[in-house]
């Protein structure tokens, strides 16, 4: 797995938490059958749900008085 990429990463979401939080969502969506939204070669579900982060596709959104 590319450091950079997860630095990048961390930085768009806010955080190494906020980003694990996101990760875990969309790999357990991908092992469950969700299309990806990105194209790449790997067919790691993390790196998939990496690049889809990293290509704005997925983000972590607020809801109202929630700490996330």
């Amino acid at each position: 797995m590319d450091i950079v990429k997860i630095e990048e990463a961390r930085k768009k979401v806010g955080g190494y938490y906020k980003l694990t939080v996101l990760l875990q969502k969309r790999v357990k969506e991908l092992v469950k059958g969700a299309a990806p939204l990105v194209n790449v070669r790997n067919a790691n579900p993390i790196e998939i749900a990496l690049e889809e982060i990293l290509q704005d596709k997925i983000k972590l959104e607020q809801i109202q008085g929630q700490g996330l």
